[in-house]
């Protein structure tokens, strides 16, 4: 607990945040006295979680509408420059420059595919993916069976 601790406040210290009343009522110790306190915890974490993925939906939503198809140029742009500014900062220091790349990363993998607003823009229905998946097994399966008899080609020679 305590190392989730150290985490959570290092990442408070990185995005600009004094999180140093927060230790008074949040820290490990404070929470096993004080029951209500983690419940109170638990829910300011799930609405900050809720807040960011609001804005970075919408941001990087406003991003997508900008830049159109050549989205993926500023996606790695951002990426690149953020990179450089932590390894800049932090220079002498790479133990505290792990934490603020890591935060990075995981933010420019959810603005991938695997991202809320490219999830959003799909109309088609369940059916249509069924139809599409059906069709791309239906093709794989003719591959292997074209790979199967190739090989038994060669085998009878």
């Amino acid at each position: 607990m305590d190392t989730f601790w150290r985490i959570w406040t290092d990442l408070l210290d990185v995005l600009g945040i004094d999180a140093s009343n927060l230790t008074h009522y949040f820290s490990p110790a404070a929470i096993a006295n004080n029951p209500t306190r983690a419940l109170l915890l638990i829910g300011a974490i799930l609405l900050a979680y809720w807040f960011l993925s609001l804005f970075l939906g919408f941001f990087f939503y406003l991003l997508h509408m900008l830049f159109g198809r050549f989205f993926w140029i500023a996606r790695v742009a951002l990426f690149t420059l953020s990179c450089v500014y932590i390894l800049q900062k932090y220079e002498g220091d790479p133990e505290h420059a792990v934490l603020p790349l890591c935060f990075v990363v995981a933010v420019y993998f959810m603005t991938g595919p695997v991202g809320f607003y490219w999830r959003r823009n799909s109309n088609s229905s369940l059916e249509e993916k069924m139809d599409h998946l059906d069709s791309q097994i239906r093709l794989l399966n003719i591959r292997l069976s074209r790979v199967i008899e190739n090989l038994d080609r060669g085998a009878e020679q």
